[in-house]
């Protein structure tokens, strides 16, 4: 049989294609900060912790990283540690990739047509517009990535610690526990690097108030997409066949 024939190696190249996908995705549209009860299109919930207050705003990028954990949890169910890993160094290279190519664009010099081509649709200078909007602050990248990399590594721990526990049932359990900690480091750590290292210094309370609002919606989200990894299961297992999937998942269990 030829490796690309093999069905377990195309559904591996799959999900590492679609994960990368939305880790760079994640990043480049994280940008912008969107206000989640506008969305929504409900009333101002202002919130006070640690002596901070505000509304609920959060980075555009919280909502493809939901879709994140649910490919790291299903890689991990099927392919290990190692599958995970791989994937993961895949993404930071790719994300890295992305932002010095970003990082070189914004330098080209711009036509001096194009500068001002958006100036109708209330963009003056293009060539400033595109240069905040991909040219993310040193400190954002580099925290993002660490950030992004210790929590794929404490999932991994995680996961597996929980699936040896419970064998083959709950994989809510283990999806769900494995992300209410890697993010809970992520949360923070990326803060910590980007704003209180970084050069806006922000005080602890801002630091501890902002991680956690960021923490509890990232968990509400894992929570609500539960059944999206039943579902990705289920369409795995017809894909593969019952016997072929429980083949992978002893092999991850016992990598």
């Amino acid at each position: 049989m030829r490796l690309l024939d093999d069905r377990a190696t195309r559904l591996f190249a799959a999900l590492a294609a679609f994960f990368c996908a939305n880790a760079v995705l994640a990043e480049f549209i994280g940008v912008k900060i969107f206000a989640l009860e506008g969305t929504l299109g409900i009333a101002p919930l202002h919130w006070n912790l640690f002596g901070q207050g505000g509304t609920l705003d959060f980075t555009a990028g919280t909502v493809v990283w939901p879709i994140v954990f649910i490919m790291t949890d299903t890689v991990n169910e099927y392919f290990g540690k190692r599958g995970v890993r791989m994937v993961s160094w895949l993404a930071a290279g790719l994300v890295a990739y992305g932002f010095l190519f970003a990082y070189v664009a914004i330098r080209l010099a711009p036509a001096g047509w194009w500068v001002g081509a958006a100036r109708h649709q209330g963009v003056p200078d293009y060539q400033a517009a595109y240069a905040a909007v991909f040219g993310q602050g040193m400190w954002i990248m580099v925290g993002s990535l660490v950030a992004f990399l210790i929590g794929q590594l404490i999932d991994i721990h995680v996961f597996h610690q929980i699936r040896r526990r419970t064998g083959e049932r709950h994989a809510w359990l283990r999806a769900t526990g494995s992300t209410a900690v890697s993010q809970l480091v992520d949360s923070f750590v990326v803060l910590y690097i980007a704003f209180v290292i970084g050069p806006q210094h922000w005080p602890t309370s801002q630091f501890l108030a902002v991680g956690t609002l960021n923490y509890a919606y990232k968990m509400l989200a894992a929570i609500a997409l539960i059944p999206l990894l039943y579902l990705a299961r289920a369409g795995i297992h017809r894909y593969l066949g019952i016997d072929r999937a429980a083949q992978l998942r002893a092999q991850a269990a016992s990598a």
